[in-house]
């Protein structure tokens, strides 16, 4: 096939500049819609350092004890009562978290991307199952798209609420006086009332410690202040007992 005088002439300057320009254009747009539709979880990453005892300061002197304390890094002040956070079920209705009040809760925030959040859900889904009696409800908050989380609800048989965002789920971490790490628990009594926070994978010990003393707490057992004292002791006893089964293995 011949090639045209006009078709084999040398690109001109003007034509490089015009290469040039689309280029670069196009690259400027590649980078906006990465920045603009990116996961969410590049802001966030999976708790992978080792045992860390179950709050900074609130498990022995109350919810607003200096954050940063007993080795949370990523804790900055946790609140005292529940906040009013409104997120979307997996079905797009609206819930409060508020609408729990009245009975003693498990929120746990997680990702379908973060391996110890997956670790986690059949303990979860136990807990629920062995405290239904004391009215306790878990609720999961994931920091990822709707898409992704009902389709890894649906196939992990997720049986307990699960509220899902991605912008309102960051917000809702930064109303818990969190940061950039996943996952973590906050327990809260049937006022409204946080008793404590667990970051990094939940373990079943610590699980049956924290809940054990919850329920006192919901019958008037004992005061918040009471509670957050023994788990202090509790906690920091489960985490020395780990460490050393894990050095002898």
């Amino acid at each position: 096939m011949s090639i045209s005088p006009r078709a084999a002439r040398p690109v001109g300057l003007t034509g490089v500049l015009v290469a040039a320009c689309v280029l670069l254009a196009s690259g400027a747009a590649g980078f906006l819609a990465h920045r603009l539709f990116a996961p969410v979880h590049s802001t966030l990453h999976p708790d992978v350092t080792a045992e860390r005892p179950a709050q900074p300061g609130p498990v022995a002197d109350g919810p607003n004890a200096e954050p940063g304390s007993g080795g949370f890094a990523t804790a900055r002040q946790l609140p005292e009562a529940l906040p009013d956070i409104a997120l979307p079920a997996l079905d797009g209705t609206m819930h409060r978290l508020t609408q729990w009040k009245g009975q003693p809760l498990l929120i746990n925030f997680w990702a379908t991307w973060c391996e110890p959040c997956r670790r986690e859900i059949p303990l979860l889904k136990a807990l629920r199952r062995e405290r239904a009696a004391e009215g306790l409800e878990i609720v999961g908050i994931a920091v990822d798209s709707r898409d992704a989380t009902r389709e890894y609800a649906q196939h992990q048989g997720i049986d307990y609420p699960v509220l899902v965002g991605q912008q309102g789920a960051l917000e809702a971490v930064k109303a818990f006086g969190m940061d950039t790490v996943l996952p973590f628990s906050v327990f809260v009594d049937g006022r409204g009332r946080i008793l404590t926070m667990k970051v990094g994978e939940l373990h079943r010990d610590e699980a049956q410690l924290i809940l054990d003393r919850l329920a006192q707490v919901n019958a008037g057992k004992a005061s918040p202040a009471e509670a957050r004292s023994q788990l202090s002791a509790g906690l920091q006893k489960l985490k020395a007992t780990r460490m050393a089964d894990s050095a002898a293995q």
